[in-house]
């Protein structure tokens, strides 16, 4: 089993930052990927960066130079710097984690953190 424990949204006004956190607890030497996701309501919940065990990072289309994935391995901590805010990122955050237990992946997602973006 992993919990993860999200902290750090809120609200910014347009062309603002926030850094998000994500702490993993409980099974994270089996966790092989985390990630961010968001999702507004009516709408599907959409990928926003993930980065593997390795450092791999990838980025949803909408956010690409702009939000920043990274670890610190030492907290077993995920992080997500969002840079130049805008109001279409206002969405519900989620911290998700996979857990590779043999042949079998666990998905694991956290409570979700509001970003919301106005002036």
């Amino acid at each position: 089993q992993v919990q993860l424990v999200e902290s750090g949204g809120g609200l910014v006004e347009p062309g603002g930052s926030l850094r998000l956190s994500c702490a993993a607890s409980g099974s994270i030497a089996t966790i092989t990927v985390m990630g961010w996701y968001r999702q507004a309501p009516g709408k599907k919940r959409e990928l926003v960066a993930t980065i593997t065990s390795g450092g791999r990072t990838n980025y949803g289309d909408s956010v690409k130079g702009r939000f920043t994935i990274y670890r610190d391995n030492a907290k077993n901590t995920v992080y997500l710097q969002m840079n130049s805010l805008k109001p279409e990122d206002t969405e519900v955050y989620y911290c998700n984690a996979l857990e590779l237990k043999g042949l079998i992946t666990y998905t694991y997602w956290g409570q979700g953190t509001q970003v919301t973006v106005s002036s």
